[in-house]
């Protein structure tokens, strides 16, 4: 199992400075990859084109792109762009966000997300293969019937004609796509104890163009507290899991309420949605179930992290990538030392 870090997106407490060096950390301790993120807010690829000028050997992801936000043809340049900047370090994270940021922020519709990312991931495909760009389908057609577009190609030559690609995947469907028509797997609120059910769905899209698990890259991003009581870092995730699981999306369409659902939280599940719609967030957050924090994160002294790794590499992830709960910049540094000396610890480190 490998580390990643998953920097998410610029916030009002976040600098790009502190997320520069916090990959460069990362950089010099070995971790195989760098995440950014973005919603409506700071964009992915130009931070990563950024820290990808300024780091050595870490590849730089995008987790994700949104595919509202771009054409397959634009997103397939920069990704190609990107990876020519990186020396063929970049990876390609994909997703189609939610119907409020989709809809609201984008003006792309929501609707059948699987088939339009389908669609999306073979024209990225066909173009950062340097092939002809023409494409018929439900939802993107290339070029333009009756008019002046022609099929083109990529213009310049990237360092590979595949740039690995990673599905941003909650739902069963969806985890059956990433298995079929992507190289990983971008999971969230990943919990070793439920892996099982979810590592089915990718297997079965694997098995649909004969493959196996193997050599698919599984990445859970996972919330990380370093100290002596497992309780009070937990208390510092609280309100991110209230937030995804009661705040993210509408009553009727929350992906992270109904996976928390799945896995067996469904009354505390709505509680916090109620309580998070109905504004009250400081209840919210207490309603999330501490057993639900611990499953999906990595809290507590380096010996326990270390024994809760063993369990992630067993529940099949390939590459924890480590979100860092974390006061400020040195903090996150010393957090980020702290996890390269539990994998080393664990044993199950690459």
């Amino acid at each position: 199992m490998r580390l990643g870090l998953s920097l998410g997106y610029q916030t009002a407490w976040s600098t790009p400075a502190d997320h520069l060096a916090l990959a460069q950390e990362a950089d010099r301790l070995g971790y195989s990859v760098v995440w950014a993120a973005e919603a409506y807010g700071s964009d992915s690829p130009s931070m990563l084109a950024w820290m990808a000028g300024q780091t050595e050997r870490i590849d730089v992801g995008a987790a994700v792109m949104q595919i509202p936000a771009r054409t397959p043809a634009a997103t397939a340049m920069t990704a190609a762009t990107i990876d020519a900047l990186s020396g063929g370090r970049f990876r390609l994270g994909l997703g189609v966000s939610g119907p409020q940021v989709s809809e609201g922020w984008h003006g792309v519709r929501f609707a059948k997300p699987l088939a339009r990312t389908r669609e999306f991931v073979d024209i990225v495909k066909l173009a950062i293969a340097r092939k002809e760009v023409a494409y018929d389908g439900e939802h993107y057609t290339l070029p333009l019937p009756d008019g002046p577009g022609k099929a083109l190609r990529l213009g310049f030559h990237p360092p590979r004609e595949h740039i690995p690609i990673y599905l941003a995947a909650v739902g069963p469907k969806n985890l059956e796509l990433a298995g079929e028509i992507a190289d990983g797997w971008l999971a969230v609120f990943y919990a070793p104890e439920f892996a099982d059910e979810q590592l089915a769905s990718v297997a079965a899209g694997r098995a649909k163009v004969g493959k196996e698990l193997a050599g698919f890259d599984v990445v859970p991003s996972v919330p990380v507290v370093i100290g002596d009581d497992v309780a009070s870092c937990a208390e510092l995730v609280r309100w991110y899991a209230a937030l995804y699981v009661g705040g993210m999306g509408s009553r009727q369409q929350n992906f992270y309420n109904q996976l928390a659902t799945r896995m067996g939280y469904g009354d505390a599940a709505r509680e916090v949605q109620d309580l998070y719609l109905a504004k009250r967030q400081r209840d919210a957050a207490a309603a999330v179930p501490m057993e639900f924090i611990d499953r999906t994160s990595l809290l507590g002294p380096k010996e326990r992290v270390a024994e809760r790794m063993r369990e992630y590499a067993a529940a099949g992830v390939t590459t924890l990538s480590v979100t860092l709960f974390v006061a400020d910049r040195d903090s996150g540094i010393q957090t980020l030392r702290t996890v390269a000396e539990a994998l080393d610890l664990s044993g199950v480190g690459e």
